[in-house]
């Protein structure tokens, strides 16, 4: 994986965590720094922990996916684009 990819990732994963976090931030009435450590350690954890355990289970089951893969994508796909056209009518 190039230095480019990893950039996106990390930006992708900033801007999720940006999200959710002036969700969370307009949601509470009064800001306590205690509420504001924990919630920004506990988003630096999730965010450094999910993308290690998803290597390592890539890793793990590459070999045994390997000759299904692209029909897991497909299908995954079309589900996808299946919900969106129904969330339109």
């Amino acid at each position: 994986m190039g230095i480019i990819n990893i950039i996106v990732i990390g930006l992708g994963l900033a801007m999720d965590a940006l999200a959710v976090s002036i969700t969370s931030g307009l949601t509470v009435r009064r800001v306590r720094i205690r509420y504001a450590l924990k919630l920004a350690l506990s988003f630096a954890g999730f965010q450094a922990l999910m993308p290690v355990i998803g290597w390592l289970a890539g890793i793990r089951f590459s070999e045994k996916i390997r000759t299904v893969d692209h029909w897991v994508a497909m299908l995954l796909l079309a589900a996808i684009g299946i919900k969106m056209i129904l969330d339109t009518v």
